[in-house]
């Protein structure tokens, strides 16, 4: 019996030898595995409650087994094993104040944050899109196909969209076929940090609306943004800068075709907002004030809503205006396109 309670103890003894603790200023000790620390939150993998989250400045001591990434506030970045005594740290042949650590990563926390630091062209994409179908048979046939999508790639430094978004709509009343929509919106964003808060911002936007009489719009801009509010939720941010824009319009009644080109100074802001751990919303608004024929303008305004059903299933809902102050004559000045259906979700 004395055998076998020696022999516990030991196998204990091995167990706490190789795990990492951490002692708080309460006096209570965390036994197991440290993930990261993120802000004022340490994450650990405790051996019997599973994933922990502590208050960082209720820490007091902290002991690891295995070499971990240790960052300090100087921004230097050092790998070992860490012992800590009176509110100072050992690691790596170093020495520093408990609360100069900013973060700690095991490896694969650090593998994930290089990842975001040097992703390859196709590493950190999300892409959220949809194929709805509408349609009506009887006295009247109707059909109508919306494709949302978008696409968004985001790292430390930098931000890249895309979207595309179109409708085709046909009707047959009394056995007269005719088109009722038909229209394609697309483009993409780059934002790149060039201090904390100040960003490049470049976009290329493309649109075609037939009963618009628009056959082709391209514009080609860039600017700076200012972030106003960012983090693990969401963002906003602001942006202005200047834009080409060329713009083909086809004959429409007593309007022969032509083609405008214009220079522009556009201003607006870019928003999303993780409401839950399901549920995100994006909004994005565009003014451009023609700088060539003063006193026209455009407006572009986009939103969506992202709410997960399944890992890959959501349910979308998509609204893109589009205002044109100088349409072509006979033409609105206004169109607005909605969609909503399911779809799918894809990350890597």
């Amino acid at each position: 019996m004395r055998l076998l309670s020696l022999c516990c103890a030991g196998v204990l003894l091995v167990q706490m030898a190789w795990a990492d603790q951490v002692i708080m200023k309460s006096g209570d000790r965390v036994t197991g595995s440290i993930v990261k620390k993120d802000g004022d939150t340490l994450t650990v993998n405790g051996k019997d409650f599973g994933e922990v989250k502590l208050k960082w400045p209720d820490v007091a001591e902290i002991q690891t087994e295995q070499p971990i990434n240790v960052v300090l506030s100087s921004g230097q970045t050092v790998k070992g094993v860490i012992s800590s005594q009176n509110g100072r740290v050992q690691v790596g042949g170093q020495s520093a104040v408990l609360a100069d650590v900013t973060a700690l990563r095991n490896d694969a926390e650090q593998a994930k944050y290089e990842k975001f630091l040097h992703p390859g062209l196709l590493d950190l994409w999300t892409v959220n899109g949809s194929i709805n179908i509408a349609g009506t048979k009887g006295n009247a046939e109707t059909s109508t196909l919306t494709t949302p999508f978008n696409f968004v790639r985001a790292s430390n430094t930098s931000r890249t969209t895309a979207y595309f978004n179109s409708i085709r709509a046909t009707a047959t009343v009394g056995g007269v076929n005719a088109q009722t929509a038909r229209a394609v919106r697309g483009g993409w964003g780059y934002n790149h940090n060039i201090t904390k808060k100040i960003f490049f911002n470049g976009f290329n936007d493309y649109d075609y609306d037939k009963f618009q009489s628009l056959d082709l719009r391209v514009v080609l801009g860039g600017g700076l943004g200012y972030s106003i509010w960012s983090d693990k939720n969401g963002q906003l941010g602001v942006v202005a800068g200047g834009a080409w824009n060329r713009e083909a319009f086809s004959a429409s009644g007593s309007q022969a075709a032509f083609t405008r080109h214009s220079g522009e100074g556009y201003w607006g802001d870019d928003f999303n907002y993780k409401l839950n751990s399901r549920a995100n919303v994006t909004q994005a608004f565009r003014m451009f004030n023609n700088l060539s024929d003063t006193g026209q303008y455009r407006l572009n305004f986009d939103t969506g809503m992202t709410m997960q059903l399944v890992k890959w299933l959501n349910w979308n809902l998509a609204l893109s205006d589009r205002y044109l102050s100088n349409p072509p004559i006979g033409r609105k000045k206004n169109d607005f396109l909605y969609s909503t259906g399911f779809g799918f979700s894809f990350a890597r």
